[in-house]
């Protein structure tokens, strides 16, 4: 026999143990204080290390944000910080003209579009109606106020915005042309040897400007280099060509760091490109004539190391296509883009608005040959829609066109007899009001380098 211990042991207690009985609830004991769970239970230092990890590798900042709640928790108070991290901002989105000849900001809305996953967006941006949208940079917006010309930068999805000082003054005592102000472009740039600042340049004028947030006023910081163009915005510094010098030269911050190219061509026959391919600074060189009966174009295409003072070749752009201007260029992958080939090249010519270059064929094909709205003296057809992908990423890239809200393959040149049309323009550069500034304004200070 069993101990009479070990028999009432071995006996279940009613309700001491199993199911509970009907209508009673179990109470679950307590976690302790210090313990947590989730996203927010990890350490400090590997939340940083993941999410440093994840944004490295070109996931954005939204993307990041709509993973769960908890990571949007983690990231919602950043505010000015989306805007002065590189790796926080919104890579790969490009704003889209409709091509109606409506600027961006004449509805209160812009259409954003993301290279990488063919995401489209439409957003609203408070205010965006007594702005001109200046330009972009990294997805950030560079808004001019139409009123006071004072700048600010924001970010389209958080709205975290950065105010900077008025462009009034220091445009009336350096560049001196009002029809200067709608071509400009603005870069942000923002690293480690450089904090966040706000680069604006005007096309064919020989001054370029500078401010922070902290300042009040804006800088000259480059005068008389009328040669600067094909700006790129790359690892949060400024660079540039200098057309006629073969050189390429760091704009922001203005130190004496250039690089000497040799094209081996005539410099009328030959186009230079800065452009960012999968975190890499390359330098395309465009050859050919523009013969319309037989053109024929080459490229050469560098990577640059500036630091190292180096050029290496490269043969294939892989699953990538270039879209080329010397507003700005872009590199676009093809895989979420069938339309457009791989390994191919986009670019303009005085005889055609719109090329494209097969790199791995050497063909060539003029993509606006069957969609010419006029004949460079009068209207032949009307608008060809819908536009194409390559319409829209090659627009982006002509700045004139784009900010103007036009089709550049449809509008890179604007006939006399389009009077309706050149009075539209007209109109909206007439909203834009450079204030006079007293007797006691800053004059802008020169930096020389």
């Amino acid at each position: 026999m069993c101990p009479s211990g070990t028999a009432t042991a071995g006996r279940k207690r009613k309700g001491a143990s199993g199911r509970p009985p009907t209508g009673s609830k179990r109470r679950r004991a307590p976690e302790p204080a210090h313990e947590a769970s989730g996203w927010a239970s990890l350490p400090t230092d590997i939340v940083g290390l993941v999410s440093g990890r994840l944004l490295a590798e070109d996931v954005d900042y939204l993307t990041f944000r709509a993973v769960c709640s908890g990571w949007r928790a983690s990231t919602s108070d950043l505010g000015i910080l989306a805007l002065r991290k590189p790796q926080l901002r919104p890579h790969g989105w490009i704003a889209l003209c409709d091509g109606d000849g409506a600027p961006l900001d004449s509805d209160g809305e812009i259409t954003l579009f993301n290279t990488r996953t063919v995401w489209r967006l439409r957003i609203r941006l408070p205010d965006l109606r007594c702005h001109r949208v200046v330009s972009f940079t990294d997805g950030l917006v560079i808004l001019l106020h139409k009123r006071t010309t004072a700048v600010r930068v924001v970010h389209p999805f958080t709205l975290a915005t950065v105010q900077l000082p008025p462009l009034a003054p220091a445009f009336r005592n350096a560049i001196k042309d009002r029809e200067a102000l709608f071509s400009m472009s603005a870069f942000v740039c923002s690293s480690p040897t450089a904090p966040f600042s706000v680069v604006a340049r005007f096309p064919w004028r020989p001054m370029v400007l500078w401010t922070q947030p902290s300042r009040l006023s804006w800088e000259v910081i480059h005068h008389g280099m009328v040669e600067l163009q094909n700006f790129l915005p790359f690892q949060g510094l400024l660079f540039a060509i200098t057309k006629w010098r073969e050189e390429i030269v760091m704009v922001y911050p203005p130190r004496k760091i250039s690089m000497a190219y040799y094209s081996l061509a005539d410099p009328s026959i030959c186009r230079e490109y800065l452009v960012e391919v999968v975190g890499r600074m390359m330098l395309v060189l465009q050859h050919g004539n523009d013969d319309r009966a037989c053109p024929k174009y080459a490229f050469r295409i560098f990577e640059v190391d500036i630091w190292r003072q180096k050029l290496l070749p490269i043969c294939n752009l892989g699953s990538r296509a270039l879209f080329l201007n010397t507003d700005r260029c872009l590199c676009v992958p093809t895989m979420s883009l069938p339309s457009l080939y791989s390994n191919s090249v986009h670019f303009s010519v005085p005889s055609s608005p719109a090329v494209m270059h097969s790199l791995s064929s050497g063909l060539s094909e003029d993509l606006a040959a069957l969609c010419r709205i006029h004949d460079m003296k009068e209207e032949t057809r009307p608008s060809v829609r819908p536009f194409t992908i390559a319409d829209h990423l090659l627009t982006y890239c002509n700045h004139m066109e784009w900010a103007r809200g036009l089709m550049f393959h449809e509008y890179h040149h604007i006939p006399d007899s389009f009077e309706e049309l050149k009075e539209k323009i007209k109109a909206q550069c007439s909203q834009v009001h450079i204030p006079r500034t007293g007797t006691g304004g800053s004059k802008a200070k020169l930096c020389h380098i």
